[in-house]
């Protein structure tokens, strides 16, 4: 069987000394899309449209420390912990989509007690935007032939030929189409129902939808945790669970006792 070939250089451009990425340009993609789509229903609910800026800044510094934390003491921490520095060392790639949403939820907190704006509002209107970013990321990945699937011979399997030549899920572009279909959801029913009168739903629903997707890809993902696990779930799936549970909680609140009046 025939299998599509992946190889595509990471490096997008590079010019006069300055080299920029793939991954790079699909990440600054992400956050002004994200940017632009929070702009639209800040000014659609007659918010402040000049806290996006601040907002803009928390959230990206929330993302890349949260992530790069998650990385280096879920993923990989007795190779950190001996070398410290190196958590410092970004480029050098490692970031944990887990510790990302952990750190937004962490820099939407410190925002919010700042410019006084609702805390669980805020979150339920950038969990749109975050699916929104989340489909570029796995996107970057797979040029990148990152985060790779198990050997397969479904007829959609990937030679992704930096790594090897065996075929294999692509499974960044399975979290891909998942996210941009959650994202899809989200936006509809933010336009088209009324379950933003609820507060935590659309929270709450995407922690539930992402977290599902997220804990069923793993099964075809290369473990990327650096150390074995007694458990039959990997750690990605471990994480997960809590976040789907919390998750599900914020949706049987949100229907039951949290309708905005």
């Amino acid at each position: 069987m025939e299998y599509f070939t992946w190889n595509a250089d990471p490096v997008l451009v590079s010019f006069a000394g300055l080299t920029i990425h793939w991954y790079g340009a699909l990440f600054a993609t992400a956050i002004l899309a994200g940017l632009q789509l929070m702009k639209g229903i800040f000014k659609q609910e007659q918010v402040n449209t000049e806290l996006l800026d601040s907002l803009l800044m928390y959230c990206v510094f929330g993302i890349i420390i949260g992530a790069r934390l998650a990385h280096c003491f879920f993923y990989d921490p007795e190779y950190y912990l001996s070398n410290p520095l190196k958590i410092l060392a970004v480029w050098e790639g490692g970031l944990a989509s887990h510790g990302g949403g952990l750190g937004v939820i962490l820099s939407v907190y410190l925002f919010q007690r700042k410019f006084k704006v609702g805390f669980i509002w805020l979150l339920d209107r950038l969990a749109i935007a975050t699916a929104l970013f989340g489909f570029f990321v796995r996107v970057a990945n797979f040029v990148n032939s990152e985060i790779i699937g198990h050997q397969t011979d479904v007829k959609w399997a990937v030679i992704f030929e930096r790594i090897d030549l065996v075929p294999r899920h692509p499974a960044q572009l399975y979290e891909a189409f998942s996210y941009i279909s959650i994202f899809a959801l989200l936006y509809c029913l933010y336009r088209f129902t009324n379950i933003k009168q609820y507060t935590g739903a659309l929270l709450g629903l995407f922690l539930c939808l992402v977290f599902t997707a997220r804990f069923l890809i793993e099964f075809v993902k290369v473990k990327q945790a650096a150390y074995n696990s007694d458990i039959w779930i990997n750690t990605g799936q471990a994480l997960s669970i809590p976040f789907f549970i919390c998750g599900a909680v914020l949706l049987i609140r949100a229907f039951t006792t949290n309708k905005n009046r």
